[in-house]
């Protein structure tokens, strides 16, 4: 592992010393956080799958209605009777923070035009034609397709959470690694390397020092032998 490039002072080791036991700090907050945006993550994963399977069911459903009610309808009469919707949706887009990671929330609201209003509401608002020149068929793959509605927003907003939590999950997992493998192994052979440039400079030191007096001991000597 190569050290970082700074002079062996106590200082530097001190600087270096602070920035070990934040990066250590850093590294086991960012573990926690990884850690617990996977758990998220696997339960958005397992929502996102029913969901999945809900609508596929329901929009197979719908088609298969549609269809038989193709085939016993004439097409001018259902072109008709799809031509004007009764209804208008609006989709409203919010965002909510989910562990510093913001995602999407979908809802929506229908309505329905105040000379239609009067038709008694509740399911009967689906349908934009009458019902005595219609299939039953076509009702049912209406009823279908405004069950799905919901739950394609919410799928809709499972998997962009399911998506934007993943690329959270992996960006954090690099800056585990990148604590874990480079920089704390780094910082921590730098301290060695300045704490033994230290010990090698204090035994030089006290080794100068030996010498230092070990000569005006001997100069002393030679002075009271002249005396």
């Amino acid at each position: 592992m190569e050290i970082l490039n700074v002079n062996p002072t106590r200082m530097e080791m001190a600087k270096l010393k602070k920035r070990l036991a934040v990066a250590r700090r850093g590294h086991k907050l960012l573990k926690d956080k990884r850690d617990e945006l996977m758990k998220i993550f696997l339960e958005v994963v397992r929502r996102n799958k029913e969901l999945r399977e809900k609508v596929e069911r329901l929009l197979t459903q719908a088609h298969q209605s549609f269809l038989v009610a193709r085939a016993v309808m004439s097409v001018p009469v259902m072109e008709e009777a799809l031509m004007f919707p009764k209804q208008t949706v609006e989709l409203n887009v919010a965002t909510a923070n989910l562990m510093s990671v913001t995602v999407p929330k979908f809802s929506y609201a229908t309505s329905v035009p105040r000379s239609d209003e009067s038709d008694g509401g509740g399911d009967w608002d689906i349908f934009p034609y009458g019902l005595a020149t219609t299939s039953s068929d076509l009702d049912a793959s209406m009823q279908l397709l405004a069950s799905a509605l919901p739950l394609m927003l919410e799928l809709a907003e499972s998997e962009k959470t399911a998506q934007l939590l993943a690329q959270e999950i992996e960006r954090t997992r690099r800056r585990v690694n990148a604590l874990e493998h480079v920089l704390i192994p780094q910082l921590t052979e730098t301290i060695r390397y300045i704490t033994m440039k230290l010990e090698e400079n204090e035994r030089g030191n006290i080794t100068r020092l030996m010498k230092v007096k070990d000569m005006m001991l001997e100069q002393t000597y030679r002075y009271r032998d002249r005396m």
